[in-house]
């Protein structure tokens, strides 16, 4: 049974999977999962004679999977993510194709107007921007997704932070040219402005050159550098 929302949105998961032994930049833990309980031992433990509970236990980085940075990650004194506006991680949205670029290069602010000019779109106050930069569809599975690939400059990162940009986002490890860019300077910026950015993300294909709405909420984890996310774009049919 479907809703008038269903009727009104189609939804696209832009997360990538979680499970053991999947990709995460290097300086991160890697997931574990591992069994808490079993059905039969569960049951065996409570005395139900109709069922048991399963559950497992998973241990991984807060930037483990796609997820969005607390500002407090890259700037001593910035925010944590359960102190950061909730309108950093939904709302309005755009995606760039980008996926010509590719490393060495940078993504510049010459890009960035030449795919906005493509798609017929605007950079607006408050908006979410996102990457299409086709590094996932490339490399996600094999040992070329650690990198090289591009990120966005410097100049680039200010130009969507003075244009109001609360998120920049990207479908590989990182929003920063790696592995060559020490300086970091996507999240510099970030930190300068007090904004967020969210990685790993997939299926930007499918939204690029487009206008949606956004939503990729991280959990209320106290004092937290960052979260994993379910990040979702709802495109209105």
């Amino acid at each position: 049974m479907t809703t008038a929302w269903h009727d009104r949105f189609e939804v696209i998961d832009l997360s990538q999977e979680i499970y053991e032994g999947m990709p995460v930049f290097g300086m991160h833990q890697k997931t574990f999962i591992m069994v808490n309980q079993t059905h039969e031992q569960n049951q065996k433990d409570t005395g139900s004679p109709t069922l048991g509970f399963a559950a497992r236990n998973i241990l991984m980085s807060e930037h483990g999977p796609t997820h969005s940075d607390a500002v407090w990650e890259y700037l001593p004194g910035g925010a944590t993510i359960e102190k950061m506006p909730l309108e950093f991680f939904w709302g309005d949205a755009i995606c760039l194709d980008v996926s010509s670029i590719r490393y060495p290069d940078y993504i510049e602010p010459a890009d960035i107007e030449e795919a906005l000019a493509k798609a017929g779109l605007d950079v607006r106050k408050g908006d979410i921007v996102l990457f299409y930069t086709g590094h996932y569809d490339r490399t996600y599975g094999t040992k070329a997704w650690y990198g090289p690939y591009t990120g966005v400059s410097r100049v680039s990162a200010e130009w969507l932070a003075q244009r109001g940009v609360v998120n920049i986002g990207v479908d590989q490890q990182a929003i920063d040219l790696t592995p060559d860019d020490l300086e970091f300077s996507g999240h510099h910026v970030c930190g300068k402005y007090g904004i967020t950015n969210t990685e790993n993300l997939c299926n930007l294909d499918k939204v690029a050159g487009r206008r949606f709405l956004y939503l990729g909420l991280p959990l209320k984890i106290r004092d937290g550098s960052g979260s994993p996310v379910r990040a979702m774009a709802f495109i209105e049919r």
